[in-house]
């Protein structure tokens, strides 16, 4: 089996814990399957997103939600992500030539400088997810998906690989630039239409779930407030409507959200291709374990500037 349903089988075996059945892998499938990275990044940001709605609604706890959505990331994807973000970190830091910095990175112990990374790359992820706001389920789905469209920006074609052998020289210079920019812009429309529901979150999701999804650490239903609408000076309906309403339709408007996420999104991306280019240039080229740091970084990074954005 070659085909798109091998990609996706490669992509969800690779990056995410849910078992799949083993496929023959060339790089063909390979390129195929980095493309398809920030589709899974989409479904993991989605179970982490109800992991921080249903543990901050039930416990009442902003930053207890935020933890255990990091934490959901994390065993989902084995935290090899976050292994190879410390093992770069160790790596880089180490100042040693390539073939040293490579034999620094394969060790199984952690450094110093990578211990330092991870810590603070964790603390600034739930930091920003414990903060008030009314996108904070999807400001995470946004900066999962980000994470894995960094790994297809780094297996396009022209980035070679630090070693003969591994994942990195399995996927690197797989994926062709079109299919590069197709996957970008797949994923911000997915974003957008999100966001767009984050957006209207208060009128919308409020009477449709237990607890709302757009301010997950809220009140289960938005607050209803008494309002006259008038015509024409006549008074044409007096009731019940939720403030919730009333706020999104004057002072956040449905594109604030979506103006805000998608310069994330490319701050994200910005930041690991940074850092790509630091990594090339310092090791020859990308492993595994920078593949795994550029997940890190740009997730870290979308996150951080949503926070600002948003």
């Amino acid at each position: 089996m070659s085909g798109p349903g091998a990609a996706w089988r490669l992509a969800v075996g690779t990056l995410t814990v849910f078992p799949v059945r083993p496929v023959e892998v060339d790089r063909r499938v390979a390129g195929r399957a980095m493309s398809l990275a920030p589709f899974v990044g989409l479904l993991l940001g989605l179970v982490a997103a109800v992991v921080l709605a249903v543990a901050g609604a039930a416990s009442g706890s902003q930053p207890l939600g935020a933890v255990l959505a990091v934490a959901a990331l994390a065993w989902l994807t084995r935290a090899l992500h976050l292994d190879g973000l410390a093992d770069l970190a160790d790596g880089l830091g180490s100042g040693k030539p390539a073939d040293g910095a490579l034999d620094v990175m394969k060790r199984s112990d952690i450094g110093p400088f990578g211990v330092v990374t991870v810590v603070i790359a964790l603390l600034v992820q739930v930091a920003v997810l414990s903060r008030d706001g009314t996108a904070a389920w999807v400001a995470l789905v946004a900066a999962a998906a980000t994470g894995r469209l960094a790994v297809t920006w780094a297996c396009r074609e022209g980035v070679p690989a630090a070693r003969p052998t591994g994942l990195g020289a399995l996927v690197a210079g797989t994926v062709r630039r079109g299919a590069a920019v197709g996957a970008t812009l797949a994923t911000a429309a997915v974003i957008a239409v999100l966001a767009l529901m984050a957006a209207a979150g208060p009128s919308l999701l409020g009477y449709c779930w237990p607890f709302d999804l757009s301010n997950p650490f809220g009140h289960a239903h938005p607050e209803l407030i008494p309002y006259s609408g008038v015509t024409y000076g006549h008074t044409v309906y007096t009731g019940l409507r939720p403030a919730g309403l009333l706020h999104s339709l004057s002072d956040d408007p449905y594109l604030i959200t979506t103006a805000g996420l998608l310069p994330a999104m490319a701050a994200g991306l910005g930041a690991a291709a940074l850092l790509r280019r630091r990594a090339v240039r310092r090791l020859g080229g990308v492993t595994g374990d920078v593949l795994g740091a550029l997940v890190e970084t740009a997730t870290t990074v979308t996150l951080l500037a949503a926070a600002l954005l948003v």
